[in-house]
């Protein structure tokens, strides 16, 4: 073998066990039994787990010109940040530019990511605007690998071009592509936004109220009712409330195609924050909620209503975030988690027993592969997958400092945070692309990843 892995608890598929691993032309060749390797791993005492699978980033930037939202991280440093976080493949969402594309924003991102990705990618094309060629895309991108298109409810143009969009969901069924749906009701934010200017409250710690539970609620509760209409299969991103899980659930329970993902900022963080002196780097879209909405995310992620938890990585720089010029309503969304997602959702979850190990490789990984077309390829430790492994100490403790993490954003929401739990090695196609937080892959092997039509779970 290229590289055996000996002595390591896996877990994979639901099951525990003690037993080695054998690599081979970048793929498991082997589990249990005799084995020799070129190079060998002990692992004793270790997690072995699959690979995480970030379904949710941002990489590219949305547009052009002075006015475009502009992330600081590019595929070389978010992959870098994910490899050393112990995720070994990214969804990146591929935004077209005003008159272009899907085809044609999604080919300058392939070639972006082609050149400086340290990990395997996959891209979820933006519809903008539901035109009839728009529409028409959807089947031929889900030929060429690309089963999958992203909508933003939150956009004033929804309403405006409701019929395609919905029209666009039944293409997207009959494709058999996926539909990720941003859920916020662009009307009740600009009410509410409006109000805010009107009294003047322009301080972070008034930012929630710009984006209410009742956008995220009423939009999910759309979400849920296109779904039912078209048989989409429909992904809501980074759901945050206990009203919108509400929705998903009783859709849910009517048997209906609908996954819900959440972040790692509203597992871990409340609209408290939003008081302290820098409390605007905590914005994101949908706002940090309450404790009870915690609360029942964290009930979500172990009764299966929460699917997957991804990073929606978008990061700026704190000097960006805290721009006094921006009022409340206005804030930027975003910030770096592709580095402490894995870590943060062990220490508060498996660490404290509200998580078992199968529950957080589910949630991490197994779940985003299955739906989004990547699995048995990714998300599981089986033969014949991709050597995605990551070498997890359960015991190793650090303190979180986003100045010296990957990302540029120079912060994280979790700084001085005492995280227990991290990845020893990660390894990406049997190839060992970071040792502890040392990242040696080099940008360019990412590779694309070859995609399945959806097929229900």
């Amino acid at each position: 073998m290229d590289l055996v892995i000996r002595n390591g608890t896996v877990v994979t598929g639901g099951t525990e066990a003690v037993l080695d691993i054998g690599i081979e032309d970048g793929r498991i060749a082997q589990l249990g039994g005799s084995m020799t390797g070129e190079r060998e791993i002990d692992a004793t005492g270790r997690y072995v787990l699959p690979g995480g699978v970030d379904a949710h980033v941002h990489l590219t930037a949305p547009g052009t010109g002075p006015d475009s939202w502009r992330w600081v991280d590019d595929f070389e440093v978010g992959t870098k940040a994910a490899a050393a976080g112990g995720v070994t493949t990214v969804g990146n969402m591929s935004f077209p530019r005003k008159g272009e594309s899907m085809t044609t924003g999604l080919e300058r991102d392939l070639a972006d990511a082609a050149a400086n990705a340290i990990v395997d990618h996959f891209q979820h094309p933006v519809l903008l605007e539901p035109t009839p060629e728009g529409i028409a895309e959807i089947e031929q991108l889900a030929a060429a690998g690309h089963p999958s298109i992203k909508i933003f409810l939150s956009f004033r143009r929804f309403d405006r071009h409701v019929d395609g969009y919905v029209s666009a969901m039944e293409a997207a069924r009959d494709a058999g592509a996926v539909v990720l749906l941003h859920c916020e009701d662009p009307a009740i934010m600009h009410c509410c936004g409006t109000a805010m200017a009107e009294a003047d409250e322009r301080s972070a710690e008034h930012y929630p109220k710009s984006r209410p539970n009742e956008a995220e609620r009423v939009s999910t509760e759309r979400a849920v009712g296109y779904c039912a209409t078209t048989g989409a299969a429909t992904y809501v991103v980074h759901l945050s409330s206990k009203t919108a899980l509400e929705a998903c659930r009783v859709g849910r329970a009517r048997g209906l195609p609908i996954y819900v993902e959440t972040r790692p900022i509203y597992l871990h963080l409340t609209e408290e924050r939003f008081a302290e002196p820098d409390g605007a780097k905590y914005a994101g879209a949908p706002p940090l909620r309450t404790e009870a909405d915690r609360e029942a995310l964290w009930a979500g992620l172990n009764d299966g209503t929460v699917a997957t938890v991804c990073t929606d990585h978008a990061p700026w720089t704190l000097e960006d975030k805290l721009d006094p010029s921006l009022p409340a309503w206005d804030l930027r969304h975003g910030m770096a988690e592709l580095e402490t997602m894995m870590p943060v959702l062990w220490s508060e979850g498996v660490a404290q027993g509200r998580l078992s190990v199968a529950r957080f490789v589910e949630l991490t990984s197994t779940n985003a592969a299955k739906l989004f077309g990547l699995y048995p390829q990714k998300g599981t430790i089986s033969p014949g997958s991709d050597a995605d492994i990551v070498v997890w100490n359960p015991d190793e403790i650090r303190t979180v400092d986003g100045a010296n993490m990957h990302s540029l954003a120079g912060y994280s929401p979790y700084d001085g945070w005492e995280v227990t739990g991290w990845p020893e090695l990660t390894i990406s196609r049997g190839e060992i692309v970071a040792e502890g937080t040392t990242v040696i892959g080099e940008p360019g092997r990412g590779a694309l990843v070859a995609r399945d039509r959806f097929e229900r779970p």
